[in-house]
This record gives structure tokens, sequence and C-alpha cells, in this order.
């Protein structure tokens, strides 16, 4: 039996999912991680730019090129591993080191990522993290740790995967500018165990930070969606008084339909791609399988009161805008219904106008038809006359006699086919 042909994406879509695993770490490693974007037109921004910049960082270690065409890579610059990936908006790069610094969270740790390096970068950062994993003390040490680590306020720490470890992290910037995380480590936790705990928190981090351009947009957006909320408000009370003539009224509607289509446009993607990343958020915090830490708030806490008002913030302002866009269609088609009433209005009286004209005109032609049948029977009593005239004068009959006794015959017949002549033409007309 030949072979079946397989599809042309067959391997390279189930490979897919499989390209992207979790790191292994030890108990004992430090993670410096950084994601990269475009501030603007991201999606459709040169991806080659985004492999130059890897292969730049590579060449510097003289580690091994990515495949062509590739969207993700791993492996090794110096004592560093290191894993890069390529997403719609943004790139990231995690280097993950064994070992910790003598200095919790050292911002010498980010010197992996050489400075002229970063500058050179084909957009700006998003987030930068440092994440410090390493073996668990007791309770008490784990509170010391986060005391001097982390903004107590802010503070997010829980127990993860079943009691692996401890996750803590403020989602504050400090001041090296980045954001910091701790992975206490429990006996036991495999060295996969702990690169899906580390990276977790690192797309926990990203996701938010991409997620908060949809506030942003939406803070942007509040000012103008309210005052084209009061120009529509006030357009509806001007179309219900009828005091402004339509295409007026229709001039300021068509600018407002177009403003709000133009901010719709803008936003859509954002907005859309803002609900999309906290999916993630919330999928990535619930795949932690948390458990309270010492009455501390856990991740999802901490998201629950500061993060998910900001969103909610997001989706209000996406439909608000879409109820103001309909809000303005149904304005769109109360004035096309008073057009239209205007208009039929007016279609009336100009059928009213028409039929009088008519009448008069009718009238008028049943005047001028009169005249014309006096006027013709008159040439034709005076035809008649000369014609008949030698007969009459042979019968002994006046001139006078003679035109007497020819006026109402003639007259008659004259009428008789003017109204014959009258009814042909009404009935082809009808016909």
């Amino acid at each position: 039996m030949p072979p079946i042909e397989d599809h042309p994406l067959r391997y390279r879509l189930a490979n897919e999912l499989h390209a992207r695993p979790f790191p292994a770490m030890k108990n004992t490693s430090t993670v410096v991680y950084l994601a990269i974007k475009q501030p603007k037109e991201a999606v459709s921004r040169d991806r080659a730019a985004d492999v130059a910049h890897l292969t730049d960082l590579l060449d510097r270690h003289g580690a091994p090129h990515p495949q062509p065409g590739a969207t993700h890579y791993s492996g090794r610059i110096g004592r560093h591993a290191l894993k890069w990936e390529q997403h719609t908006e943004f790139v990231t790069y995690t280097a993950i080191s064994d070992g910790l610094s003598d200095r919790p969270f050292d911002p010498a740790d980010f010197a992996v990522f050489p400075e002229d390096w970063l500058n050179a970068a084909p957009g700006q950062r998003i987030t930068s993290i440092a994440l410090r994993v390493c073996p668990r003390p007791d309770e008490a040490g784990v509170n010391a740790a986060l005391a001097d680590w982390f903004v107590p306020e802010s503070t997010a720490a829980s127990y993860v995967l079943d009691d692996a470890a401890v996750a803590a992290g403020d989602f504050r910037i400090d001041p090296a500018g980045h954001m910091r995380f701790a992975v206490f480590v429990g006996e036991g936790a495999g060295q996969r165990r702990i690169g899906r705990v580390v990276q977790r928190l690192c797309e926990i981090e990203t996701y938010k930070a991409m997620s908060m351009l949809g506030f942003s947009r939406a803070q942007q957006l509040s000012g103008e969606i309210g005052t084209l909320d009061n120009h529509l408000s006030q357009l509806m009370v001007d179309m219900t008084g009828g005091g402004i003539p339509a295409e007026q009224t229709l001039t300021k509607l068509l600018s407002i339909s177009a403003e709000l289509e133009s901010m719709g446009a803008r936003s859509s993607f954002r907005f859309g791609a803002t609900g999309a990343y906290e999916a993630i958020v919330n999928q990535r915090i619930a795949s932690l399988r948390e458990e309270r830490f010492q009455g501390r708030q856990t991740f999802a806490d901490f998201m629950a009161r500061r993060y998910a008002p900001a969103m909610r913030t997001v989706t209000s302002t996406r439909e608000r805008l879409q109820a103001l866009a309909d809000r303005a269609m149904r304005a769109g088609e109360l004035l096309r219904t008073r057009v239209d009433v205007e208009r039929s209005a007016q279609n009336q009286a100009l059928l009213a106008s028409m039929d009088r004209r008519a009448d008069l005109s009718l009238r008028l032609q049943h005047t001028v038809e009169g005249l014309s049948v006096v006027a013709i029977s008159y040439y034709a009593v005076s035809l008649a006359s000369y014609l008949l005239y030698p007969v009459a004068h042979a019968a002994g009959l006046s001139k006078g006699m003679l035109t007497g006794a020819l006026t109402l015959p003639v007259v008659l017949a004259v009428w008789g086919a003017v109204r014959r002549i009258r009814k042909g033409i009404e009935k082809g007309s009808h016909s």
C-alpha cells in the first residue's frame, strides 16, 4: 500500500506544540528577563530586525545562529542559558545562570545584555525582570527575605504547584528599572517544575504589562468619548425640537459618526489584544495552583484588587464606544425618518398643487375649445355661404337667410367633430 501523502504543514504544526518547552534550572539560579516591543505598529514590524538583533548578541559569544524563519531559539551564551521567543507584538529574552549573586537582585546580573546592544534594540523595553531562585528556608526566613526585598503593601506570596515552592513579588519597578520576583524552592522540586514556576511568573508580568497598554488607551479615549457623547445628546435634543434644518443636523451627525468610526478602528486591535492578554494572565495564575502563605495576599488576590479594575475599565470603554456608535446609527435612522416624513409632506403639497394646475388647465382647455368651435364655425359658415349662394339665389333666398339657415347645423357639426377628436386623444393617452 503506498504511503498516504502528508499535509505540507502537518509536521510544522505538530512540532509547534513542543517548540517552547519549560526551562530546566537548579534551585540556586539567577534569571534575567527582557521583553522588547516597538512603540507603534508592532504587529506589522520588520521581524527580520528581531532576528538580526538576536544574532548580534549570539555573535558576541560565538554561539550558533537560529534557523531561518525561526520564532524561538535556545542556546548558551557564555555561562548563561539563553531563551529567545518572538511573539505577535514583542520579543522576549530569558538568560538563566547557575548560582546566586552575593547581593540579591544585583543590577550587574543584567550585564549579560550589553548596554550598546540594548541601545540598538529594534523597539523599547515593555518590561524586565530580575528573578532569584533559592532554596526555601523556614517561614521566618522567607518572611525576612520578603521584608528585605519587596514593598510590604503590594507584596504577593503564595505556595505554588502543591507546595513545591513559594513564589513572591511586588510588581513594582526597583531602582535599577526591573521587576523583582523570588522563588523559594522546596526540597524535592524538580528542575522542570522550577522552570514552570519561573516561566509562568515571567509570562504573568509580561502579559500584565501588555494588557495595561489597553488601559492606557482607554484612559486616552475617555475624554474624547465624553465630549462626543455630549455632542450627540445635544444633537438628539435639537432633532426633537425640529428647530434646526435637517441638512445642518446631518452634517453634524456625519462628523460625530466619522469620529466614532475612526476611534473604533484605532482601538479595536488594542482592546481585543487586551482581552486576550488578560485571559492569559488569569490562566497563568490559575496554573500556579496557589495556596495562601501565612495570610498574605496571593497573586490572584493582587490581580483582583489592582489589575482587574483596570481591565474592567477597558471593557467598559469598549462597550461605551460601541454603545455610542449604536446611538449615532439610531440617530441617523431617526433623522432619515424625519427627512422622509418632510419629503412626503412636500410631495403631497406638490401633488395638490399639480392637481390644481391640472384643473385650471382643463378649464382653460374647455374655454379654448369653446372659442375654437365658434371660430371654426364662423369660417365654416362663411365658406358654406359662398358655396351655396348660387343655389340660394336661384331659389330666391337672400344671403342673410342662407347664412342664418347654415349657422346652426355648421356649429353643431363643428362641435361634434371637436368632441370626437378630444375623445380620440383621451382614449389614446389612457391606452
